[in-house]
């Protein structure tokens, strides 16, 4: 697959955010569902006064109900008309989008860049309380509420055994064809001043359901319902365990994307392409 735009188009860059409560997820879907790609791509066809829906590839789909500060996508226009709408294309949008979704940059991208197979890693946070009256209700469409008092000590060193490259198959959806090896970067909690605590959970890459899986398996060890090492084990067992939970949505954003200089974004583009394997295991690609 190449990543040379057309002639007669220019790539754009979109950073965008949005409220994921109403959303059935990123992706579109059929029998009118509202999507967040639908509900952009809708817009800027609008907006443009385009005929032709031009489709936005992101860096990350997020499921039905889960929420992005720092969301990245592009799209490919004519390049008669970035050059007509370019300019006024940001404050149109606003008007034109529902207020559960911003667009916040629109840019001409530099050469090679995709949303998708460029990124370097992607930073989720997932929020959950156990403060025994519950949640915040100015906090309670981003935040969980656990009804046990949890070890942040323990869940994090349950979490340090996570860290590195994996198959992460026992805490991801298998999808035909695809890979669940991924590189975990960082997994933390931290609880913040007013008693929320905050997951950072960094990857290369996630596989579906993955970051939701994770913040299940911890909250067991927070908990006391697992011993520390249970994750690990889990992890190791590479099979997906009926005991771990996968937490709501509601608690989880997408907060970042990272892209490499500009002059390695192609480079990044084939390494991203490559079906990976670890180390000593069967098969290539």
């Amino acid at each position: 697959m190449s990543d040379d735009v057309q002639d007669g188009f220019v790539r754009v860059r979109l950073d965008l955010s949005y409220d994921g409560k109403d959303f059935s997820g990123w992706a579109k879907q059929a029998q009118g569902r509202r999507t967040v790609q639908g509900d952009i791509e809708d817009a800027l066809r609008t907006v443009t006064r385009s005929r032709e829906t031009y489709e936005l590839t992101v860096a990350g789909r997020t499921d039905s109900g889960v929420h992005a500060r720092g969301q990245v996508a592009h799209v490919d226009l004519p390049v008669e008309l970035w050059a007509d709408h370019r300019d006024k294309l940001l404050r149109r949008l606003a008007g034109r989008l529902s207020h559960d979704v911003r667009v916040w940059r629109v840019e001409e991208a530099p050469a090679g860049f995709n949303a998708r197979f460029s990124a370097v890693w992607r930073r989720y946070a997932y929020r959950v309380t156990d403060n025994p009256g519950g949640v915040d209700p100015l906090q309670r469409g981003h935040v969980l509420w656990h009804d046990w008092a949890l070890d942040m000590d323990a869940m994090n060193e349950a979490a340090a055994a996570l860290v590195g490259e994996h198959d992460f198959a026992a805490y991801c959806k298998r999808r035909e064809g695809a890979t669940t090896i991924r590189t975990l970067q960082e997994l933390r909690w931290e609880r913040r001043p007013d008693g929320v605590m905050e997951a950072t959970v960094k990857a290369d890459a996630f596989c579906h359901n993955m970051v939701r899986s994770l913040v299940g398996a911890l909250l067991f060890v927070g908990d006391g319902h697992r011993p520390v090492d249970w994750p690990g084990k889990v992890l190791a067992a590479g099979v997906r365990d009926s005991a771990v939970h996968v937490v709501r949505p509601h608690g989880l954003t997408l907060e970042e994307v990272g892209y490499p200089a500009d002059e390695l974004l192609a480079a990044r583009n084939l390494e991203a392409r490559n079906k990976r394997s670890l180390p000593g295991s069967a098969g290539c690609c």
